[in-house]
């Protein structure tokens, strides 16, 4: 078995928690961060054990980039 790094974004959202893994767009929830962090897990997982390797390879991004900015408004 091989082992990758994948990037989660949790975030809130009413009364649980979204879960995002930006290089391959795949999503999840739960009802905690933890929770919500472990069902992406398995959600990842099994798109890579399921998804042919030409669509792993069209929605693979390799770079993901987090940053703060700041916007002024009005």
């Amino acid at each position: 078995m091989k082992s990758h790094q994948f990037t989660a974004f949790i975030e809130r959202e009413e009364d649980g928690f979204v879960a995002l893994c930006p290089e391959l767009d795949v999503a999840s929830q739960g009802g905690t961060v933890e929770e919500a962090k472990a069902n992406l897990m398995e959600a990842v997982e099994l798109f890579l054990e399921t998804a042919s390797a030409s669509e792993i390879e069209s929605r693979l991004h390799s770079e993901v980039f987090v940053t703060r900015m700041e916007v002024t408004v009005g």
